[in-house]
């Protein structure tokens, strides 16, 4: 396996032809988180020659950066050798309960099922080891969800010293891109893992060949058939024959504002979690070739603690506090499941009766004394206080009254908010909002209802804006990831996977390890249907 570095360069065009090809494979693979590494993985070991190329300077994408690198695969032999009880079809009434009919049912049934076959063909090799991850369904109240989070699993950290090469090369940690800290030395953990061991047991297979800083700019055409790309390596084109298939799972287009802007996509790049190289160019090459997208609006979602750089950055596990709104009432669940918590904060902008930023009033209590944010988790690191508080992101009064005029709330309002809160608090129950009510409000306040006071002088309000995981519109696709156009035919040689397929969950996120998990599967079906069939 290679692995080549240049730049990236410009979106793509339209389809094209090509006449004289520079190079021959069988399956071209655009993209490197866990989509792109599984399907090149399987493309090597059913004996297929695979190039796969990213349009950045490191493998990974958003898997890279997941702290967990979870994925949701129901049933499957990790779970079952543990003893889970589940099954599938308890796990599919789950999903389809939660997803309803906002994509179609074979979508939904495809995923919940072929997680359990995945995970036995990779458990063959030797190199790629996984252990249980319980996080609890993020729809406790919905038929037949697991409040233990045994539908949960992840790669087992892999040492560095198997594969020091990739140290440097496999994106993340967050910490690592955005705040300059060093590379672990010791061990691939969560997401890194994950990636690192699908590149590593790529290796063992001689047709397997991954180049990076190789940007898919177009994809090629003929009769109606996606014969190949167009790469660009270096401002240099080259053009790929693929005789079995191309597959995009290249990620999202969380990063280009413009797209952001046209489907109408609610926040800015500047806030996603997502990778830089995450502009979009899968899609549009999807789409100049007449694929038919979904939900190109949609993303998954989550509160977004704003850090001194101007960023909102992903944020859970809100052990204390309440989110206000601008006339200092509470309006959300601050448990809830983060994409369902974002997707509440983003109803409440659209009303009106949000903006940006919003606060999180606490006190200082417990581990709060110093006045920083119960926030337990986030997928950035906060720096020095004393940074929020020069940026005026942290606020300090000794009442509640002076609080509400520091962040511009009506201070009767915001008074009376945190004594019903805290009224709430005594008696062990949010009449208002549930919070608590559900097993994942519970999972990291030791099974207790996350409720706390606010009655600690002095008070705090740390300011919040809207994150995302990434983009989870894009091209349509059929249960074997072919790509559809607008009138539902399959449009043969193009494949989908990952935040470049519009995903199986709708508006939905059913539980973690959705997006990875989804992208695992459908990476791996659209290599398997490859295999079957070779064009002339």
């Amino acid at each position: 396996m290679t692995a080549v570095n240049s730049t990236p360069n410009l979106p793509p065009t339209a389809g094209t032809t090509v006449s004289d090809w520079d190079e021959e494979t069988d399956v071209v693979v655009a993209g490197s988180g866990a989509g792109g590494v599984t399907g090149a993985y399987t493309a090597a070991r059913e004996g297929l020659d695979v190039v796969l190329v990213e349009a950045t300077e490191k493998f990974g994408g958003t898997t890279a950066y997941s702290a967990g690198g979870g994925m949701w695969f129901p049933a499957n032999p990790v779970l079952l050798r543990a003893g889970v009880d589940d099954t599938v079809d308890d796990a599919l009434e789950y999903y389809r309960a939660v997803v309803g009919d906002r994509t179609p049912a074979e979508l939904q049934e495809t995923y919940a099922r072929a997680g359990a076959p995945l995970v036995e063909y990779l458990e063959s090799d030797e190199q790629l080891k996984f252990q249980l991850l319980p996080w609890p369904d993020y729809f406790g109240k919905a038929p037949k969800a697991r409040a233990d989070g045994m539908r949960h699993m992840a790669a087992k950290p892999l040492k560095v010293a198997a594969a020091p090469d990739l140290r440097e090369l496999v994106r993340g940690p967050l910490d690592a891109d955005r705040l300059g800290a060093p590379q672990p030395d010791d061990y691939f953990v969560g997401g890194r893992a994950l990636i690192a061991r699908f590149l590593l047991a790529a290796r063992q297979y001689p047709g397997s060949s991954v180049r990076l800083n190789t940007a898919l700019t177009e994809l090629v055409v003929h009769d109606g058939v996606v014969e190949g790309v167009i790469v660009e390596h270096a401002g240099k084109r080259t053009s790929i024959r693929a005789r079995r298939g191309v597959l995009l799972a290249a990620g999202g287009f969380e990063h280009n504002d413009a797209m952001r802007a046209q489907y109408g996509v609610p926040g800015v790049a500047r806030d996603t979690m997502g990778p830089w190289g995450n502009q979009g160019l899968a899609h549009l090459a999807g789409i100049a070739v007449g694929a038919d997208t979904d939900l190109m609006d949609q993303a998954w979602w989550s509160p977004g603690l704003t850090h001194p750089d101007g960023r909102s950055a992903f944020a859970l596990w809100f052990t204390g506090g309440i989110f206000v709104d601008d006339h200092g009432n509470r309006f959300v669940n601050e448990s809830a499941a983060y994409d369902r918590l974002g997707r509440e904060v983003l109803a409440a902008i659209t009303d009106g009766s949000v903006s940006l930023p919003y606060w999180m009033v606490y006190d200082s209590a417990g581990d709060n004394a110093a006045g920083v944010p119960p926030v337990k988790a986030t997928n950035v690191s906060m720096v020095e206080p004393e940074r929020y508080i020069e940026a005026g992101l942290w606020r300090t009064a000794d009442t509640i009254e002076e609080l509400a005029a520091k962040i511009g709330v009506p201070p009767e309002n915001l008074v009376a908010t945190v004594a019903r809160f805290n009224e709430f608090v005594a008696r062990g129950v949010d009449e208002d909002f549930g919070r608590g009510d559900e097993p994942y409000d519970r999972a990291f306040s030791g099974g207790a209802p996350p409720l706390y006071a606010i009655d600690k002088a002095p008070f705090h309000a740390a300011a919040f804006g809207v994150s995302d995981l990434g983009t989870k519109g894009g091209l349509r696709t059929d249960t074997s990831a072919r790509v559809l156009d607008a009138t539902g035919a399959v449009i043969p040689g193009l494949y989908a996977a990952g935040n470049t397929m519009a995903a199986p969950s709708g508006t939905a996120y059913p539980g973690g390890g959705n997006p990875i998990g989804t992208s695992m599967v459908f990476s791996h079906l659209a290599v398997l249907d490859m295999a079957k069939h070779e064009r002339p």
